[in-house]
């Protein structure tokens, strides 16, 4: 049987030589079939990413959806966010994508779309118990294959003209990004330098998370040597972007939330925003300033989407890079689309990306801090935190516990995805960044088993 800690908050995720094997993987595809034939509808659409393991995953899954009673569309080897056009321009009943996203290498797992929205929480725990009692839908599906990428770039390109050629470097990481991004800016304005746009599922170059600064480093040293506006970077399966600006300095992604933000407020005043918990209180701060309406969320792409549709809000983000835009767009997370709506705003401002955040408040903040612990164990261990802070100060619990200090705050939260508690904290100094960050350090300590 399958593991059940790989059925997680927003997607099914696990090592994929040993949780995920070719037998247990069909009775994926049958326990998928039948609750998205249930919910939704037979028409699903599969695309996979660039992982070693994928080919083999796909063969499993199509196999199970198959025999579940599902018509599939194969739509290839694409980024995520093709999967998700897919399923707007075919008008598909679900979708699902066989993508590790970040994790390293070795890891793989299925994102899953269900009519309008990505399934999460409960639907994603039905799909375990659906296996587990082996009530399973069954027919006879049929298979087809789609090339969706021109239609893509004929719904995405027209929407960029821009003003002023953009000098970009851009590192696709090896992941699925780099093919049908190299034709994606053959069609706008802009002098493109590309680094690791060959796709490679052992991710040879660096590991395909923009969210850790170590994987920068190559983009920030071309983006000084060429001169250029920005830099923009992907991950593994290209729904999560990543920045630095001319002079290599990383702009995180509740900045350039703020960045997207400030932009759509100046079209729709009063517009509403999601952020998470992670994201920077100056973002929050500043579109309220400017008369938005931001609302902190959970962390999750799943959780995200869903609170997107309730708030009708224009714009969501976290700070991991996924930029979900119902502005002008299908309000899925799609970091090419992403890419495209910065290079537009720097090139309408004539100026490089660094002057969109010069004029901010100034804070120290740190990335975010990843910290390895048994899934067993780390709600425990956060909720025993949580605890602990509400003795003496206000703390926010939308996901995992946000405390609220004097001149700043600290977060401490359970990943959905891997075995690891992450942290992030931000204040007006060094010093006392410090100071909040040993606070929870030693709270954490005390929660955790001895």
């Amino acid at each position: 049987m399958l593991n059940p800690t790989i059925f997680r908050e927003y997607d099914i995720r696990g090592v994929a030589e040993t949780e995920l094997t070719s037998p247990d993987v069909v009775q994926l595809g049958r326990g998928l079939g039948t609750l998205l034939r249930h919910k939704s509808g037979p028409s699903i659409n599969v695309g996979r990413d660039c992982r070693l393991s994928s080919p083999r995953l796909r063969e499993a899954l199509v196999e199970g959806l198959l025999a579940s009673g599902c018509d599939v569309t194969d739509i290839g080897v694409v980024p995520t966010p093709l999967l998700y056009y897919s399923a707007v321009n075919l008008k598909s009943d679900g979708a699902v994508m066989i993508t590790g996203s970040h994790n390293p290498s070795e890891f793989n797992g299925f994102k899953t779309v269900c009519g309008a929205g990505t399934i999460h929480g409960e639907d994603i725990q039905q799909v375990r118990r659906i296996i587990e009692s082996g009530a399973f839908s069954s027919g006879t599906g049929t298979l087809r294959t789609a090339d969706l990428s021109e239609s893509y770039l004929d719904c995405v390109a027209p929407q960029f003209q821009f003003s002023r050629t953009i000098k970009v470097v851009v590192d696709a990481g090896n992941g699925t990004a780099g093919p049908l991004m190299h034709r994606l800016l053959e069609r706008l304005n802009v002098d493109a330098r590309e680094l690791f746009f060959e796709m490679d599922g052992n991710f040879p170059n660096h590991h395909p998370d923009p969210t850790v600064p170590a994987n920068l480093a190559d983009l920030q040293k071309a983006v000084r040597s060429h001169g250029a506006d920005l830099g923009i970077a992907f991950d593994g399966d290209s729904d999560r972007i990543g920045a630095v600006d001319e002079h290599g300095h990383v702009i995180y992604g509740d900045m350039l939330m703020l960045i997207y933000g400030r932009e759509i407020l100046s079209r729709k005043p009063g517009a509403t925003f999601i952020g998470e918990v992670k994201c920077s209180q100056i973002m929050y701060d500043e579109l309220k300033r400017l008369g938005g309406n931001p609302i902190m969320y959970k962390t999750g792409h799943s959780l995200i989407k869903a609170k997107m549709k309730q708030e009708h809000a224009e714009l969501a983000g976290e700070m991991s890079g996924h930029m979900f835009f119902a502005d002008r767009y299908f309000g899925y997370d799609d970091a090419l689309y992403a890419a495209c709506r910065l290079m537009e705003i720097v090139a309408r401002s004539g100026k490089p990306l660094s002057a969109q955040v010069k004029d901010l408040p100034k804070t120290v903040s740190t990335p975010e801090i990843r910290v390895d612990c048994p899934d067993s164990e780390k709600f425990a261990i956060v909720a025993r935190v949580a605890e602990k802070f509400r003795e003496t100060h206000k703390v926010i619990d939308v996901d995992g516990v946000r405390v609220l200090f004097d001149r700043g705050w600290g977060l401490l939260r359970a990943s959905n995805t891997q075995p690891v508690l992450v942290m992030r904290f931000e204040a007006t100094d060094p010093v006392t960044l410090d100071q909040y960050q040993a606070e929870m350090n030693q709270a954490l300590a005390l929660a955790v088993p001895h």
